[in-house]
């Protein structure tokens, strides 16, 4: 395969029940590849982390998720107010996001560093006031 199959989702960010749809889906197109079920997870751990931030914290975004013979990328992108400070952020347990998000049981500050722990390489780009782009990969 020497062109990446490239899968494109749209997470709207008004409908808080939708989130997710784009890392179920990418998980179904994953295993219909025979793509090693290990994989499959840390993938879609990532995705979901980074949906989920994208709709509480920039009111959706897009999602491109593009699987290379080696490795799966994927890259986040939102307009939303952008990271104040990455650094931060990355900090287990910190969270900007607010009370009526954390009291559904989101917004526990695991966003970041989870997409980091289950992506062998993770990127942010992020300006406030333009958006964030995070490109994760997976090694296959």
């Amino acid at each position: 395969m020497s062109e990446p199959l490239k899968f494109h989702f749209v997470v709207d960010g008004k409908n808080f029940t939708s989130a997710g749809q784009a890392s179920v889906n990418v998980k179904k197109n994953l295993r219909q590849l025979g793509i090693n079920p290990e994989t499959i997870r840390r993938v879609s751990i990532a995705m979901y982390e980074g949906e989920i931030n994208m709709v509480i914290h920039a009111g959706g975004g897009e999602a491109d998720v593009l699987v290379f013979e080696d490795h799966i990328k994927m890259i986040l992108a939102d307009k939303g107010p952008g990271i104040a400070n990455i650094e931060m952020a990355m900090k287990e347990g910190f969270s900007t996001a607010p009370d009526n998000i954390r009291s559904l049981g989101f917004g526990a500050g695991m966003g970041l560093p989870n997409m980091k722990r289950y992506a062998d390489s993770m990127d942010i780009e992020s300006e406030l006031g333009k958006g964030t782009t995070i490109t994760m990969t997976v090694k296959l």
